[in-house]
């Protein structure tokens, strides 16, 4: 039986974890040797079915001594404590601060009596704090450190992706349970590589000795012996292993995502094939590398567009199924795991998705001063659906469309991108391969016209700045991002009028080549006939399978 049609079973329990990782995150890292343009680059989708996609922002701040601050968790809002604030704090705008650092995460999860039930900063706060109090990625791995020693973490297992102007790391943190504290390793990934992780642990083995390139909690390899995870010598240690064993569930619907993103950027330079049995679940101990080289450089659109993917044309592929429909539709509504005759099925999982709040490709740019370098590429909604448009991060205010309180999960807002991106989205569900490749093509143009656009309005504003005129510059880029920003509304406000229009009802309206649709010729605004692709096979198989006796045509 072949990879394509093999029937995948899980047991019961790696049910319960497909099911509660439906949420979860991906993000892909790209160190400045590895891009186009000499930036380090990650991506980010926040992936929640309550997760509400806005763009938050913190201005920069000067604090009294002694100031405490309140500490909500990022989820759910939950109060958790205080604080000490320090005496100033920067700017923030969404994951990245004014001085181009970035902080993104996917949860893990990993041993569940490791998570602090008394601690205080959660991976949200803990982002939030670190961007308005670092400037470099060492610098953020430290303060979280004492962040987490001082107050402890209550959150589950957590990978974090820290980059700055010059360097890229992954950090994975896991709690100690009542113990306060954390342990945890950090890895900087070497230039001309690129790395990623999506809710599984990917820290193996790590050198002891090299603190140029990796740090790590002093105890993180002693409280694995004293709780009785590790009895090794150190050399063997492996914070993945030890702390985040990956079962079925953490490889297909988890690291599978990884290895698609290093087949696309990697291509000729990672063997897919040989791990395919790894991204399967088929063979937890064929790991893949925590990085790569890729074939080429790696641009901001080559990095949009990995967020995009299904496993198209991979054994992972759900748009071919019967599941699939007869529009080839690439998701699989929640649950994500179910059960038929007693025997555990679960969907896949692939990096985009349905429950996406925000995502976003941060840039940050070491040859261009702080005003200018950092641009935050911000989307809300499924990233194979939606376009980002790019938010630079020393501007003043957040466009009206993304703001924090445009309205909420709960509440429909009539200028907020979210439920704007939501609505055309819904449609393209419906009709999916109709739908699909026009919004890919005002998505590949919209964004390939800002990634042009940009080179000239870096050129303006560092001419301003140049010139002395900063406060002259940033405002410039606030009013850059704003317009843009409405801009890009205004044609998905236009693209949904459209595709409601052209393909209602299932039908698909001919145009004419100047794109007006057309009439029957009979002057009373009735369409000519519309076309009526033909079902695609492997669905009608599939209902002549189930039902076929009862439709057959006489």
């Amino acid at each position: 039986m072949t990879k394509l049609i093999k029937i995948l079973i899980c047991t019961a329990a790696s049910l319960f974890i497909w099911n509660t990782a439906s949420e979860a995150c991906t993000n892909v890292i790209v160190t400045k040797g590895a891009s186009k343009d000499g930036s380090c680059m990650v991506t980010y989708a926040a992936d929640s079915h309550q997760l509400y996609g806005e763009l938050y922002f913190h201005p920069a701040k000067n604090w009294p001594a002694g100031s405490m601050i309140d500490i909500y968790e990022w989820d759910t809002g939950k109060y958790l404590g205080q604080i000490s604030q320090v005496a100033h704090t920067y700017k923030t705008v969404g994951n990245m601060n004014e001085h181009q650092l970035i902080i993104a995460e996917t949860t893990f999860g990993g041993r569940e009596e490791l998570a602090n039930p008394n601690g205080i900063m959660d991976y949200g706060s803990l982002i939030y704090t670190t961007l308005q109090r670092a400037k470099t990625a060492r610098e953020a791995i430290l303060i979280m450190d004492a962040l987490m020693q001082q107050y402890g973490f209550p959150s589950a297992g957590e990978s974090f992706s820290v980059a700055d102007k010059n360097e890229c790391w992954i950090m994975e943190i896991v709690g100690k349970g009542k113990e306060l504290g954390s342990v945890w390793v950090a890895v900087k990934i070497p230039d001309g590589y690129i790395s990623g992780h999506a809710n599984q642990s990917r820290i193996d083995k790590f050198p002891l000795n090299d603190p140029d390139n990796c740090l790590y909690a002093k105890d993180v390899i002693s409280f694995a012996r004293k709780s009785g995870y590790f009895k090794g010598e150190d050399k063997d240690f492996s914070f993945c292993d030890t702390y985040a064993p990956a079962d079925w569930s953490a490889l297909r619907g988890c690291e599978a995502r990884v290895w698609s993103a290093f087949r696309i950027l990697g291509k000729e330079n990672f063997d897919s094939d040989k791990y395919l049995d790894y991204a399967m679940g088929e063979n937890a101990a064929n790991k893949m590398p925590l990085y790569i080289k890729p074939a080429e450089k790696v641009g901001v659109k080559d990095l949009a567009d990995v967020m995009r993917d299904h496993y198209e044309g991979t054994p992972m592929d759900f748009s071919e199924d019967v599941g699939a429909g007869p529009n080839k539709l690439p998701y699989r509504w929640r649950p994500m795991g179910f059960k038929v005759d007693g025997v555990s099925y679960g969907f896949e999982r692939s990096i985009a998705t349905q429950q996406t709040g925000f995502w976003f490709v941060a840039q940050s740019r070491n040859w261009l001063p702080d005003e200018i370098g950092g641009i935050l590429w911000f989307g809300v909604d499924d990233a194979a659906t939606s376009a980002v448009t790019p938010i630079y991060t020393n501007i003043t205010s957040i466009p009206e469309c993304f703001r924090v309180g445009n309205g909420n999960m709960m509440e429909y807002s009539e200028t907020s991108a979210f439920w704007l991106f939501n609505k055309v989205t819904h449609f393209a569900y419906l009709l999916y391969d109709r739908v699909q490749p026009v919004l890919r093509a005002e998505i590949d143009k919209y964004e390939n016209e800002n990634i042009a656009l940009v080179a000239e309005i870096d050129a303006k504003a560092l001419k301003m700045l140049n010139g002395g005129n900063r406060n002259q510059a940033i405002a410039y880029l606030t009013e850059f991002d704003a317009e843009r920003s409405a801009y890009l509304c205004n044609k998905w406000k236009e693209l949904e009028r459209f595709l409601l229009v052209k393909f209602m009802d299932g039908n698909i309206k001919h145009q004419n080549p100047d794109g007006t649709f057309k009439d029957n010729g009979s002057g009373k605004n009735i369409p000519a006939s519309p076309a009526h692709p033909a079902h695609r096979d492997r669905w009608v198989k599939g209902i002549v399978i189930d039902h076929g006796e009862t439709i057959k045509t006489k």
